[in-house]
């Protein structure tokens, strides 16, 4: 494969791992962004392109003939999973995908993701668990892959969709349920925190990239879970952190609602395993990583 590559959402939580990936390993990366453009080094090269504008995204890939894309921007702004602007980013989705392959398109890699699936089934499989999406967000990635996959196919191009499970790490945004614990522990305040009797499926964030780009480097296609293949309860991982900052306060159990109802999602992780691709976290690692991230970033 051609060692030129255009990376959309480069500069985002999961994005800007695998770019620094790609980078590592001797890529010639093309960020496609939106201002303020991050600075050009060696081998990252900054683009700024709105992917809204369908007639800019022609133009652009008209002019570079890339080979090679890999698909991580979408809309992860307030209420992310219910937004109808999920829609819009399907619909430019298509587009981008329509004009890379139009102009020498060869290996197209976008973000798939857990929600895709239909959760009552505990333990997700690629090519067995049903998908039955039940958000905007779910649902508009689902129709992507299900338009991009006969696109692809029609047109000899490589479709390679990583269906992202839970991740955390350095630069999660800090609402979410592992940086606020961290954050809650480290100030010393009261963790306020649902039940947390779920079990979940959680992986680092650089191990998430290296997952991406292990399936992008390989002759995978089609979906392919991201994801530990352990299931994690929730209340293990607060109360690791809380162990890993030393942290003296009170845990408040039930203190806010649970933001799904579903007991167990976890994902089946043979395919990527297939590849030779193993974690370099484990998950006491990982958070203890994370929270010395944090800490300096205080």
């Amino acid at each position: 494969m051609q060692k030129r590559v255009l990376v959309t959402g480069g500069t985002g939580f999961i994005g800007g791992n695998i770019v620094r990936e790609l980078a590592g390993k001797g890529y010639e990366v093309h960020l496609a962004a939106i201002p303020p453009l991050p600075n050009a080094r060696e081998n990252i090269i900054p683009h700024e392109i709105n992917l809204m504008d369908s007639s800019s995204v022609e133009g652009f890939m008209k002019e570079n003939e890339f080979e090679c894309l890999v698909h991580m921007a979408w809309y992860v702004g307030p209420k992310c999973h219910t937004s109808n602007l999920n829609l819009e980013w399907a619909i430019a989705t298509l587009n981008l995908i329509k004009s890379f392959v139009s102009y020498g398109g060869k290996v197209f890699l976008g973000a798939g993701t857990v929600s895709e699936y239909e959760y009552k089934y505990g333990y997700l499989l690629e090519d067995e668990t049903p998908t039955d999406p039940k958000t905007m967000y779910g649902n508009s990635k689902n129709a992507v892959y299900n338009i991009a996959k006969v696109f692809c196919s029609q047109n000899s191009v490589a479709f390679k969709w990583p269906r992202i499970f839970n991740l955390y790490g350095p630069n999660e945004k800090p609402q979410r349920l592992v940086p606020s614990v961290i954050n809650s522990c480290l100030k010393g305040e009261d963790v306020k925190v649902s039940d947390c009797l779920k079990y979940q499926d959680y992986l680092h964030v650089e191990d998430t990239a290296r997952a991406i780009v292990s399936v992008l480097e390989s002759d995978l296609e089609g979906a392919v879970n991201i994801c530990s293949g352990n299931p994690v309860q929730l209340r293990r991982i607060v109360s690791l952190i809380a162990e890993l900052t030393d942290f003296k306060g009170e845990i408040l159990w039930g203190a806010i609602p649970a933001a799904f109802e579903d007991n167990l999602v976890v994902g089946n992780n043979e395919k990527l395993k297939s590849i030779g691709w193993t974690p370099k976290y484990s998950l006491e690692e990982g958070l203890l990583a994370t929270i010395n991230w944090w800490k300096c970033v205080k």
